[in-house]
């Protein structure tokens, strides 16, 4: 169990990013095509935070041609460059599922002065 332990904590990202559910944040992501590499970004809103440790991860969602994509990125992936918080939410909940059934104006979340 120790050396487990040992390669987690290896692993685990000293310096994460500060953002919470309900804000709106844009997403480098490092993607592989064959021998290339480039880094692409996705912008939305986070609906969730989940668990702890190495297994944490964000989800984040935003609507593109009239659909909407959610993705959900681990935050300790080496594949996950940076993430940059261009809005803070006013949300009371922990999760914004409820999101996924408005249309419009209606998923907009209060911006936090």
């Amino acid at each position: 169990m120790d050396k487990l332990q040992s390669f987690v904590s290896e692993q685990l990202k000293t310096e994460l990013p500060a953002f919470n559910v309900g804000d709106t944040v844009v997403v480098h992501n490092k993607i592989k095509e064959g021998t290339k590499e480039r880094i692409q970004l996705f912008e939305g809103l986070v609906i969730a935070k989940k668990n702890g440790g190495i297994a944490e991860s964000f989800t984040v969602r935003h609507v593109a041609y009239g659909v909407g994509v959610e993705k959900t990125f681990p935050i300790h992936s080496p594949n996950v460059v940076n993430v940059v918080v261009t809005r803070r939410g006013k949300v009371r909940r922990a999760k914004l599922f409820y999101v996924r059934d408005r249309v419009g104006k209606a998923t907009k979340v209060k911006e936090l002065l």
